[in-house]
């Protein structure tokens, strides 16, 4: 399995979600804790999904991967970049709303060869 992040097994996961789901049904924040569990399951997910080390996605401050394959970045800037928020990330990875929408609204970041996560997303 590359990199340090797991996704989470899959009964932790339900739990997770349903408590971000009844955070967004009362018009409520998740927990930093929870949000940042979330961050790092889903980034997990698409760097096993999709191994490599051409994009590197950054969702601060929680975590950033490196997947998909093609040119391999090793030191300075890598050859395409994908940022943005935990809410963003979220909404990205469960499919709750288009990567080209979220970048078109400024939502996210993303430039470079290979940066368009549109097929790989959502995760769920």
């Amino acid at each position: 399995m590359p990199g340090r992040l797991r996704p989470l097994p899959p009964r932790d996961l339900a739990t997770l979600l349903d408590r971000l789901d009844d955070a967004v049904r009362h018009d409520e924040p998740p927990t930093g804790d929870d949000e940042r569990t979330a961050v790092k399951h889903f980034l997990a997910v698409l760097e096993h999904r999709h191994p490599g080390k051409s994009v590197e996605v950054r969702v601060p401050p929680y975590a950033a991967i490196q997947c998909i394959a093609g040119a391999r970045h090793t030191r300075g800037k890598p050859p395409a970049v994908v940022e943005t928020d935990a809410e963003t990330w979220l909404a990205l990875a469960r499919g709750t709303l288009e990567f080209a929408a979220a970048v078109r609204d400024g939502r996210v970041s993303a430039s470079g060869e290979r940066s368009d996560l549109s097929e790989h997303l959502p995760l769920t």
